[in-house]
């Protein structure tokens, strides 16, 4: 059978296989969210023991953001075409031997390169996981609140990740960030075997080669002159010439992507305002989440002396905020749709950022958790209106595609959050790193604002 073969439908799954399969491929995005953070918190120890400073350690966190946002599209597109769970447990594989490489890495090369194949397998999961979910749910209703289940997971797995990481730091050591992923791989693959149905897409859709290149070169270029922006200087010859390389990159893509039949990423969907809408929003909500850790990772430890594990155990508020709100968020989008979660989202981020624009090295205790509590709130009500939102935006023949396009504005996010945290607090003592970070939270309120503005200006709808 051949790749352009159609299939006949798959029959119905009862209730319970079809929140089987959820738990399972929530199982997977736990890992690929877990991973996303938990390095964050061991980014200290991690400088200590392969001798290296910020911006090399940046590259540890945007290395795997970088080729995950690059790759997620066409790995959504693989999954339409080849099959879902197959490529889903092909991702599984490719991230669990790179965990393994990670955990044994003799330098920061090795290391880097190790998350970077780490990303490959990431983006094997992300968007299919979502992919096989909104196949597996067919009601609108029920897909929303799967959605919100889902999302609550994710966001779980990005917000526990620093307390996770700073529990393994105190036992095992930085290496052992990577090795917690061996077991969770192996239940995953085993799970998957068992209750995952195959399904991919009744048409197969030509891979973009072309798109898919520039559109891993356009990341790469903006977010590495974010990072390496502080050393080379931001107005530099180099800094300039990397910026004309970025817009050409940049207008290439576009370019590419108006003449092809079957693009990587189809422009014209962002002419809906609405599919727009949820693209940004995603990313402005992973932008906001990162700076909060990177720099609350860097801002406890080396400023106020926590313990990797006190600093983890820190953002449990963000934590339990996200994990609470997440299915909660779900739930109204099934009944009200997006407009009144994405409001609170946003209201909630802003609120958290604007109670940390005045950090100092003895700003109390119970504020911080405060503003870790309101922002792990916003996080928790954001994911489910836009996830929603994006992939409705889609024909349900692309649902990877359209899982891919909003993962990619998540991880895309996720990379410029670290590279601007860390661009702002790279040259700072520990002493002045609190007054340095201050830009910082100013990004993370207009993160929610920006949220705010667009649950209003763009009518959202389910």
């Amino acid at each position: 059978m051949t790749a352009t073969t159609t299939h006949p439908p798959a029959p119905a799954l009862s209730a319970r296989r079809r929140w089987t399969v959820l738990a399972v491929c929530c199982l997977s995005m736990f890992l690929v969210g877990l991973d996303t953070t938990i390095v964050n918190v061991g980014l200290p120890a991690i400088g200590r023991g392969l001798s290296v400073g910020t911006r090399s350690l940046e590259w540890t966190v945007d290395a795997y953001t970088i080729v995950l946002a690059g790759l997620l599209i066409s790995s959504g597109a693989l999954a339409d075409r080849f099959g879902r769970r197959r490529i889903f447990q092909s991702g599984l594989v490719v991230f669990g031997a790179a965990s393994l490489v990670c955990a044994l890495a003799p330098s920061v090369g090795a290391l880097v390169a190790a998350r970077a194949v780490q990303g490959i397998g990431a983006s094997m999961l992300s968007p299919v996981a979502l992919a096989i979910v909104v196949n597996a749910m067919p009601d609108p209703r029920e897909r929303a609140q799967a959605i919100g289940v889902w999302a609550s997971v994710f966001g779980l797995s990005m917000a526990v990740g620093p307390v996770t990481g700073g529990a393994l730091l105190a036992g095992f050591g930085w290496r052992s960030l990577f090795w917690i992923n061996a077991p969770v791989i192996v239940t995953a693959l085993v799970l998957s075997a068992v209750f995952v149905p195959e399904s991919r897409a009744p048409r197969a859709q030509r891979l973009d080669v072309p798109g898919q290149a520039l559109l891993t070169v356009v990341i790469g270029i903006w977010v590495g002159a974010l990072i390496e922006g502080p050393r080379i200087g931001w107005t530099s010859p180099a800094a300039l010439t990397v910026y004309g390389f970025g817009s050409l990159a940049t207008a290439g893509f576009v370019w590419a992507e108006s003449r092809q039949h079957a693009p990587l990423m189809d422009l014209r969907l962002f002419r809906s305002p609405v599919f727009s809408s949820a693209v940004l929003g995603a990313m402005a909500v992973f932008v906001a989440l990162n700076v909060t850790l990177l720099l609350n990772t860097l801002y406890l430890q080396n400023t106020r002396g926590f313990t990797p594990l006190a600093a983890g155990v820190a953002t449990l508020p963000m934590a339990v905020g996200a994990t609470v709100c997440a299915p909660w968020s779900g739930r109204l989008v099934g009944r009200i749709g997006p407009r009144l979660p994405l409001t609170l989202a946003g209201g909630f981020i802003t609120a958290g950022g604007l109670c940390l624009f005045g950090l100092d090295r003895h700003t109390s205790v119970p504020l911080l958790l405060l503003a870790y509590l309101l922002i792990g709130i916003g996080f928790g009500f954001a994911n489910a209106p836009l996830t929603n939102t994006a992939v409705n935006g889609l024909p349900p023949t692309r649902a990877g595609v359209g899982g891919a396009i909003t993962s990619t504005a998540r991880q895309f996010g996720s990379a410029l959050g670290i590279a601007l945290g860390g661009g702002l607090v790279a040259h700072a003592s520990p002493e002045g790193l609190a007054h340095a970070s201050h830009p910082g939270w100013i990004v993370v309120a207009a993160c929610g604002l920006l949220l705010l503005t667009m649950a209003h200006a763009s009518r959202l709808k389910t």
